[in-house]
């Protein structure tokens, strides 16, 4: 079974009139840049660069009609014959050992040395010069020939085609010949693909070269300038014919644009407001009644069960036209209220759909006349705003392609670059997946994927945990559909740390406290806005009941305790030091002391210690004063010396006066004192 045969297995789900996709960014919708429709047709040829486009801040292409037929078209019934020839010459340039490193320096016409002549060799080995360019005395020299082979090198890489060595130009040269031989062969079964049943009129719309080509008869009939998904939101390649226009259509916003970029708004800014402004109503689902804004709560509601319609004209992102086709990923072709965008070298700005730039053009190529509608009507139609939905009768193909290289006129392949980093991945039709995710280790989908209410909250569980990752980190896409489990964690710290653990889990010593305390601010994320959790809590419900709003003074008063507990933790900290130094008597508040409990063996051992001292001190008084009375018992009544100056018998002479021992109430105060400082 074809690629071709399995993607068509999913147009079942082709989308009805009410067109639900990926369309435009939001940040476009908001601006109100209004234009004129510019209706007139350019006539131009070949020499005006043709599939030209780099990524710098101008285009080097004009939408135009084409009058020499000159450019070889993206695709072409035998363009993957044609592919594999070119594959075929590369590889033998390969096998050589690949062409010479053009040197640094601004060459041009006229220019000698060393540097013309590596350039004109390789040139030459890719087919953009005959061999006598790089032989005799032109060797070495920037001739005429020369300019013009380098022309066509930067028309066919996409680059401004000036004749001169430049820095883009001189980085195209010096890709390896290994590396572009890898990209011809990626795309040659993309084209295989692609030109099946491709008819004589088709429109090919080629993603990395951001440029849209109607086809008559293998020539180009117009080329227009377009702007693709970015590579977030890759536009899928589509292989199908046109089924309708719709002239000044409405724009009906797709669940996930709504949810990601205009539910972010209206929570911000308002609802009403931001409806008003986006020229946007709102319906209790498809066909349901007209529902006010205001009576919604947008940060709770299932936005699936809402229709968001853009009416007609103003900044309506589909402003004059509307080109649909059966698609599985719900894509269509559109006008903009911002065409000045088309002028911008790397145009990869949109949501998945692709803008045309002058659309009525292509319009107009589509309609052949159809019912009366030619270049005239159609202008008028986009004047007036009148809406008109015009099934297409002769349909042309249409191709969503995604092609980075393919086969030109002169033998040599074109070349633009792998932006959604495809190549090498097997692709060829589906959905790409944003760039740096995969899904059961592929690159891209054949089916959309379905839409849940869980792939929805792992959406944004997944763009939450985003913020903290290192950008080396990839997440895998099958990681967001439901029922399946994360692969990464969103700690911002290293688990394998004892104490990182305790941080994460919130058990950090000192600092729990202030985390619960700075819960009050805790963030709501969703899509690109935040919202502290108190503002959650008073927007109403659908059922118009309001949650209660916590105060503001209980936060202030979580602020306050938890800054007296910080306080009262550093009060501990200083008295432990001021303890183990000193045994100064220290008055304690109630506070301290309640906050700051002694050892219970502690006190018990000291106050032991002060029992024992204090029963010492009492003996030793009792001992002295049963010394003295007996002293005084054995001593005679009257031992005063006589005339002669001696003394009775039994007398002694007086002792010297001896200080009298401290009392044992002034004894035992000491450790009294001592034990009352380490309390």
């Amino acid at each position: 079974m074809s690629l071709a045969v399995a993607l068509a297995l999913g147009t079942a789900l082709a989308l009805p009139a009410v067109a639900f996709a990926d369309a435009d960014d939001s940040d476009n919708l908001m601006r109100k840049k209004r234009f004129g429709q510019n209706t007139g047709t350019v006539t131009t040829n070949s020499n005006t660069g043709g599939h030209s486009q780099e990524s710098g801040s101008k285009a080097t292409t004009e939408t135009a009609v084409i009058s020499d037929g000159a450019i070889t078209p993206f695709i072409t019934a035998d363009g993957a014959a044609a592919m594999q020839a070119v594959a075929d010459k590369y590889a033998a340039v390969v096998a050589q050992g690949g062409w010479p490193k053009v040197p640094s320096g601004k060459l041009k016409k006229g220019s000698t040395g060393k540097g013309p002549a590596a350039l004109n060799k390789r040139l030459f080995m890719e087919g953009y010069l005959r061999a006598e360019a790089t032989e005799g005395e032109y060797a070495q020299v920037f001739t005429s020939a020369t300019e013009d082979a380098l022309r066509r090198f930067q028309r066919n890489h996409g680059l401004s085609v000036t004749g001169v060595i430049d820095g883009p130009t001189l980085g195209a040269l010096n890709v390896p010949a290994d590396r572009r031989l890898a990209t011809i062969k990626a795309n040659i079964p993309r084209l295989a693909e692609y030109s099946k049943d491709i008819g004589n009129r088709y429109i090919v719309v080629n993603i990395p070269a951001q440029q849209i080509e109607a086809v008559n008869d293998g020539k180009v009939y117009s080329l227009h300038n377009a702007i693709v998904g970015r590579p977030s939101r890759p536009t899928p390649v589509v292989m199908t014919p046109l089924t309708v226009i719709r002239f000044n259509p409405y724009w009906n916003a797709p669940a996930s644009i709504v949810e990601k970029d205009i539910v972010p708004r209206m929570t911000s800014s308002g609802a009403s407001k931001v409806m008003r402004d986006m020229n946007m109503k709102i319906f209790n689902g498809v066909g349901g009644p007209e529902i006010d804004p205001d009576s919604v709560n947008w940060r709770r509601a299932v936005v699936d069960n809402y229709h968001f319609r853009q009416e007609p004209g103003g900044s309506n992102a589909m402003a004059t036209a509307k080109i649909e086709f059966n698609s599985p990923f719900g894509i269509y072709l559109h006008d903009t209220p911002e065409p000045h965008l088309f002028h911008t070298g790397s145009r990869f700005y949109s949501s998945g759909c692709v803008r045309v730039d002058k659309v009525a053009i292509l319009i107009d190529w589509i309609l052949q006349g159809q019912d009366g509608i030619n270049s005239s009507r159609i202008a008028e139609l986009a004047e007036t705003k009148e809406r008109l939905d015009k099934p297409v009768t002769n349909s042309p193909q249409l191709r969503v392609a995604y092609l980075t290289s393919w086969p030109t006129r002169d033998g040599v392949a074109a070349f633009r670059s792998d932006v959604y980093q495809l190549d090498g991945t097997g692709f060829v039709v589906g959905q790409p997946l944003p760039v740096g995710e995969t899904q059961g280790g592929k690159r891209y989908v054949l089916k959309p994927i379905p839409r849940s209410l869980e792939a929805v909250d792992a959406d944004e569980a997944v763009g939450f945990a985003s913020i903290f990752r290192r950008s080396s980190d990839r997440i895998d896409a099958s990681e967001r559909l439901p029922g399946a489990s994360s692969k990464s964690t969103d700690s911002l710290v290293s688990l394998k740390d004892p104490k990182a653990k305790l941080k994460a889990q919130g058990r950090d010593t000192g600092k729990k406290k202030s985390k619960a305390a700075s819960n009050g601010k805790t963030r709501a994320w969703t899509g690109n806005r935040e919202r502290s959790a108190s503002e959650v809590m008073s927007m109403p419900d659908a059922d118009g009941t309001t949650a209660k709003k916590p105060g503001s003074k209980k936060v202030a008063s979580k602020k306050a305790k938890s800054g007296d507990k910080s306080k009262t933790a550093k009060a501990k900290a200083d008295e432990k030091a001021k303890t183990t130094k000193s045994t100064k008597v220290v008055k304690k508040d109630k506070t301290e002391v309640a906050a700051k409990k002694p050892d219970a063996k502690a006190v018990t051992d000291k106050k032991k210690a002060l029992t024992d001292a204090t029963k010492t001190a009492s003996a030793d008084s009792k001992s002295a004063t049963q010394k003295s009375n007996t002293a005084k018992a054995a001593k005679p009544a009257d031992c005063k010396a006589g005339a002669d100056g001696k003394l009775p018998a039994g007398c002694k002479p007086a002792a010297a006066a001896k200080k009298p021992p401290a009392k044992p109430e002034k004894t035992a105060a000491t450790p009294a004192k001592t034990a009352s400082s380490t309390n």
